[in-house]
């Protein structure tokens, strides 16, 4: 099941929830300490990936004025390899093109990554660039 919610909508459980399976990939499986909740926490949608009420994959939406951007993609560990991850972005991208129609949605996407956000119509747009020093490049899409 597909969920989306602005985080004022979440229950306190739903928020730990998430936040741990964010820490827990992209601070400690990554091994890659930095400021994984921010000022965009406040405000964006998340998309939660949910089985039996269990998380098993994420991302969030956020609204930058002239585009869309969605990033803190992850499938949880366990759940891995099970196509989970072109799920939840397929799921994200839908999500955006009802609540957001015609605007582009750009991402950082980490460059091992670029090829399957290509599979989804994304675009490169930069060159590869270091961010918390993990190789990311910045994609779009347009409608």
């Amino acid at each position: 099941m597909i969920d989306v919610k602005r985080t004022d909508d979440l229950t306190t459980q739903e928020l730990i929830d998430i936040l741990k399976a964010r820490v827990g990939v992209f601070v400690v499986e990554q091994n890659c300490p930095y400021q994984e909740v921010d000022e965009d926490d406040y405000n964006d949608l998340h998309v939660r990936l949910l089985e039996n009420g269990v998380l098993k994959a994420y991302t969030r939406i956020i609204d930058k004025g002239d585009h869309i951007t969605f990033g803190r993609v992850l499938v949880v560990k366990e759940y891995r390899k099970a196509g989970l991850g072109e799920k939840i972005v397929a799921a994200t991208i839908d999500e955006i093109k009802q609540r957001f129609p015609n605007k582009p949605i750009q991402i950082q996407a980490q460059a091992y990554l670029q090829k399957f956000y290509s599979q989804f119509g994304f675009k490169a747009i930069s060159d590869v660039y270091l961010e918390d020093n993990i190789p990311h490049l910045d994609m779009l899409m347009k409608f």
